[in-house]
């Protein structure tokens, strides 16, 4: 019987079409999308969704779905979509991550251009009968620099038009190497050297944690006088209540936005003010991209259901299925191994380095070496998946060496991952026991024997007295209850690190609280995807 796919938001014919002609039966209702119950009532019958942003895939969704096998996103935001739900039922989440990169990086140029020459109030000027030729008095893009935050796949094209209209151009983003930035033939500097010297700042990077507001009150003031800000990427990146008093002071120029941090924005502080150009996350816009993600996600969805090929999965890597039963928790300990040296490494990483022992270097280690470079970088960009990370690693000229070994340990295998940056290389070790639970053995040379939960917090100190009574007193008194707590030093009063496992996220002021105590050289909050 041949596989059914429903496409429950509105693709192209041409897509439609390609499910057909590899032989796949496929029902196209985009409509669906905005009708959840009978979304719901038919969603059983099929092997795969086809979807863009109007479909919510929910739990409860999901429940009524026991046979779907697979959804396509047709783009790369997947906030719409219950991925950890899908995991746990089985089933692939698929997006395009590389097809609408150009049409975004255009519309942010042609958002500089506006801001730059204040083109949509001189066209309303016009257009309500003025002739207002000296009101709007614009500036050159010609000799002028460009900071670019984030220069990754779709900042490095903004970057390489900036070149092309002769701007100067400085980067900021933490995975971008010397090599990769000379090849760009951009400038790479600090955060705080490009908000000093650039006439015009762009945004590319994903919404985390980190990024949220960076373009805060005080990151603005430190700007330098006269910028224009342009948002491309995501809302909630620029503080829009500190951009808009900014703009009014004068120590901002303009900004062009296509992106707010709530949406749809019906209302902000920047709508009434001059020299602010405003569109409606348009970034993805056109009619290329918009074809070229729907005809991609159609030929993804089509080889997996015929030949079992995955292609830009989120939740799955490119492995065999007799491969997958055998490999599934050294993938999930090369993601944790990866996503411990990510999140401790600020410094902009040149190579990632991977040693597998015994029966770890018996397995598919491309996949495994995907698993571990996705851990890395998901720190910095939470949309990067197993598939995207090694494209994206290479573009930012980020080296990857794999060793195999034969078994030379206690243990029967195990995985060791090094990231090198210009100062420093951070280890770290983890295998897998009987039970099917990663652990990590290893850090820093340090022996240990650290379960691994999704909230942990890693100290580093001497080894003195009063260390353990500190955290367990401390988290205790803040109400954070320990599940596991593991220690390990290199030698009596020498070097010394915890690993804790909670049941709740560490706060951040019981974090600097312990911090503030002085025993510790490090205090750093983790979080690992587990089941």
């Amino acid at each position: 019987m041949a596989p059914k796919v429903l496409v429950s938001d509105a693709l192209s014919e041409t897509a439609v079409q390609i499910f057909r002609d590899r032989g796949v039966e496929v029902d196209y209702r985009p409509a669906l999308g905005k009708d959840k119950e009978a979304l719901a009532a038919i969603i059983g019958d099929y092997d795969g969704l086809a979807i863009r942003s109007a479909t919510k895939v929910t739990a409860r969704l999901l429940a009524a779905a026991p046979r779907l096998k697979v959804i396509g996103r047709a783009g790369i935001g997947v906030d719409n979509v219950d991925i950890p739900e899908a995991t746990r039922r089985g089933v692939i989440v698929m997006n395009t991550p590389f097809g609408n990169s150009i049409t975004t990086a255009e519309h942010t140029i042609a958002m500089m251009l506006a801001v730059a020459r204040q083109i949509p109030e001189a066209d309303a000027s016009t257009r309500a009968g003025k002739w207002e030729k000296n009101r709007f008095m614009g500036t050159e893009l010609f000799n002028k620099t460009l900071g670019v935050i984030g220069c990754g796949n779709i900042g490095s094209i903004v970057a390489d038009r900036a070149l092309g209209l002769k701007m100067k151009v400085l980067a900021y983003d933490p995975f971008l190497s010397d090599e990769r930035a000379v090849k760009l033939g951009v400038t790479k500097v600090e955060l705080d050297e490009l908000l000093a010297r650039s006439d015009f700042i762009t945004l590319h990077v994903p919404l985390t944690d980190r990024t949220r507001n960076m373009l805060s009150a005080e990151a603005l003031a430190a700007t330098k006088p006269g910028v224009r800000i342009v948002n491309c990427a995501r809302g909630g990146l620029i503080d829009e209540a500190a951009l808009a008093e900014a703009i009014r002071s004068g120590h901002v120029a303009g900004a062009a936005l296509d992106v707010f941090e709530v949406e749809p924005a019906t209302d902000s502080p920047l709508f009434a003010l001059p020299n602010v150009v405003c569109t409606p996350h348009l970034g993805a816009s056109t009619t290329e991209a918009q074809e070229n993600v729907a005809l991609q996600v159609a030929e993804q969805m089509a080889d997996y259901l015929l030949t079992g090929a995955v292609q830009n999965a989120l939740n799955m890597p490119s492995v065999t299925a007799e491969e997958a039963a055998v490999m599934g928790p050294w993938l999930r300990l090369a993601g944790h191994l990866g996503a411990f040296v990510g999140q401790m490494t600020d410094d902009p990483i040149g190579a990632i380095n991977v040693l597998y022992d015994g029966v770890a270097g018996t397995m598919n280690l491309q996949a495994l070496d995907c698993a571990a470079i996705a851990g890395v970088m998901k720190a910095a960009n939470p949309e990067v998946n197993m598939v995207s990370a090694p494209v994206i690693a290479r573009e930012r000229g980020i080296r990857l060496s794999t060793t195999r070994q034969e078994k030379s340990g206690i243990f029967d295998g195990y995985i060791k991952l090094s990231v090198v940056t210009d100062r420093f290389e951070r280890s770290i070790a983890g295998t897998v026991f009987s039970d099917g639970k990663p652990r990590f053995i290893q850090i820093k040379g340090i022996n240990i024997d650290a379960e691994i939960g999704r909230h942990m917090l890693y100290t580093t100190n001497a080894d003195v007295p009063g260390i353990i009574g500190t955290l367990g007193t401390t988290m205790g008194r803040n109400g954070v209850n320990i599940a596991n707590f593991t220690l390990g030093r290199s030698a009596p009063g020498k070097d010394a690190i915890a690993l804790l496992y909670l049941d709740a996220p560490v706060p951040e002021p019981v974090r600097a609280e312990l911090e503030a105590t002085g025993l510790f050289r490090q205090v750093k909050a983790l979080t690992f995807e587990v089941g």
